[in-house]
């Protein structure tokens, strides 16, 4: 992947305002304010190959150079919906930031590690790769145009 700094751990919730306080009293900081995600129109997201309408209020907690996201999905189908609805709330993935993003897309393609969600968010994509056979958890790839 051409890296090996981890950026970012998501956790999935059902309640991401009860969550963020959570965190926010555990640690002692301010609580996070979320952001919902864009609309298909600008993110162009695809799951399992197929337009996602899906969408999704995140928070950002910032722990030195690793930053912990809260995840509460809608509805529509995703990689999120999925797994919340399977294996409940907790651990969803872990984030790379990469340069070159659509080649190591393809690369791990090759080794059998396919796309299962991508998207476009304002100053960059992300791919998140099913690499649970091998690694046992997803792995979610940053392309971001702006290096943090």
């Amino acid at each position: 992947m051409g890296t090996d700094i981890v950026a970012q751990i998501a956790v999935l919730v059902n309640d991401i305002e009860t969550t963020s306080q959570a965190y926010a009293d555990f640690f002692g900081i301010e609580k996070p304010q979320w952001k919902l995600t864009d609309t298909l129109d600008k993110t162009q997201a695809t799951y399992n190959g197929e337009p996602a309408e899906a969408r999704a209020k995140l928070a950002f907690i910032k722990f030195g150079n690793i930053t912990i996201e809260l995840i509460e999905p809608d509805h529509n189908p995703s990689t999120w919906r999925e797994v919340l609805d399977e294996k409940g709330e907790g651990f969803h993935h872990i984030a790379f930031r990469v340069d070159g993003l659509k080649s190591i897309v393809g690369e791990m393609e090759d080794r059998q590690m396919p796309l299962i969600q991508k998207g476009e968010y304002t100053g960059g994509r992300y791919a998140y790769m099913d690499t649970f056979k091998d690694l046992k958890l997803i792995i979610e790839l940053l392309g971001n145009d702006i290096k943090p």
